[in-house]
């Protein structure tokens, strides 16, 4: 072939190569630097049952310093705790738990243990601080294993109306006796009862007549024992004099009831001390640890726990929030602002100053502290005692051969439970 007939179709090609060359060049100038995107904060999922208001100091307070500290952000669920063992076997069935840490009434604990739904919290027992009460790390340990950290202790305090009973010339009442005189004297006077027990049935019921039958020496659990028998007889003899309202008194309408004066004594949680005397203004409403019974006087330790259920997502992440919600500073928030006790010995400096007495009054009751039973049948024997209690003291039967009766009940769900 001629060199010379070649030479073109050559330069054509070396042009076209340069084109391309360049062409690309171009491109890769034009392309944007790829950029590395920022990492997703982890999401601490916890479950609790709140009122409105606690919520509000968890959300506001509490949470935001935790999610600075260890960048993450949590999500928050309301969860009742009757509802906890259904949702968190569902999960663990399923093998997707979807909540890392839980809030759990401390009634409701053996249930969990007895299905394996919690983590075993023993290896970490250290991290809970010398100054929690020591009590309270017992709650959680089921046949010696530690499930539940203590977080926050509860118990019921006497509310009265301090300038009713100066009225009427009364004293807060220190036992049965002056209690059954206490609301016959206000129902003579005012032709209506003042003093006012949580009748509405449920839980509500049961932990506060739990107190009267353990202050009488008895068993709430049997039914038909000597403490039993005599509480109920008890109750018998003061429900005519009770306020109306007891028969739909709980643990929320009860504060409603003081603070509008249709009650002018009750126990209730600590969390009415702000709702009635900040939100209401009625500061003439005072607390004290309350009345004994025939044996002792006796105060149920309610409140909860903190758990990691089978599975958690982030265990590290739940074990650093428990260790947060066990300090000094968050114990102090909840002291503070919702009247809380704390499961710490140096945890009240905060307390406003008006909020003071009331709270001397939680820790004074605090001292006649009992825990209920944990057993895995509480929800029947919640349901069982709460037929006792509108049998007898409501529609008036007869109590030993109805507590009688009861007491076969239970025995027949214990067995079912492996006694």
């Amino acid at each position: 072939m001629d060199d010379k007939k070649m030479v073109k179709p050559l330069s054509l090609f070396l042009i076209f190569c340069l084109v391309v060359s360049a062409l690309g060049c171009i491109g890769e100038k034009e392309t944007p630097a790829p950029t590395t995107a920022a990492p997703e904060k982890t999401v601490l999922s916890i479950s609790m049952s709140l009122t409105e208001e606690e919520w509000k100091v968890m959300r506001e307070d509490i949470f935001p310093k935790f999610e600075e500290d260890y960048n993450c952000k949590i999500e928050s669920y309301e969860v009742a705790a009757g509802d906890l063992p259904k949702k968190l076997e569902s999960m663990v069935k399923a093998g997707k738990m979807e909540i890392d840490v839980f809030a759990q009434d401390n009634m409701q604990l053996a249930i969990l243990v007895q299905k394996g739904l919690v983590e075993d919290l023993s290896a970490y027992e250290s991290m809970i601080p010398d100054e929690v009460i020591d009590a309270l790390i017992e709650a959680g340990r089921f046949n010696g294993k530690l499930y539940f950290m203590p977080y926050r202790p509860n118990v019921q305090i006497t509310y009265y109306n301090e300038a009713k009973f100066k009225e009427y010339g009364l004293s807060p009442p220190t036992n049965w006796d002056e209690l059954l005189d206490v609301a016959k004297t206000f129902k003579e006077k005012e032709g209506v009862g003042r003093v006012l027990l949580k009748g509405a049935g449920g839980a509500p019921t049961t932990c506060q007549m739990y107190e009267f039958i353990v202050s009488a020496g008895g068993d709430p659990l049997e039914f038909n024992d000597e403490g039993c028998i005599r509480t109920f007889e008890y109750l018998q003899k003061l429900w005519p004099y009770l306020s109306p309202d007891s028969k739909t008194a709980k643990w929320d309408t009860t504060n409603t009831y003081i603070a509008q004066e249709s009650a002018y004594l009750a126990q209730n949680w600590p969390f009415g001390v702000p709702i009635i005397v900040k939100d209401y203004g009625k500061t003439e409403v005072k607390t004290y640890h309350g009345f004994s019974g025939p044996v002792r006087e006796a105060h149920v330790i309610g409140g909860e726990v903190l758990g990691i259920p089978k599975g958690s997502p982030h265990k590290e992440l739940a074990l650093k929030f428990i260790e947060y919600m066990q300090s000094k500073e968050v114990q102090e928030i909840l002291a503070s602002k919702l009247a809380w006790p704390s499961i710490r010995t140096d945890a009240t400096g905060k307390v406003e100053d008006w909020m003071k007495p009331y709270y001397e009054s939680i820790l004074e009751a605090m001292k006649y502290g009992i825990f209920r039973k944990n057993v895995p049948y509480w929800t029947e024997f919640d349901k069982l005692f709460n037929d006792a209690f509108e049998e007898i003291v409501i529609n008036g039967k007869p109590v030993k051969e109805t507590l009688d009766k009861y007491h076969d009940e239970m025995e027949k769900v214990k067995e079912n439970y492996g006694g």
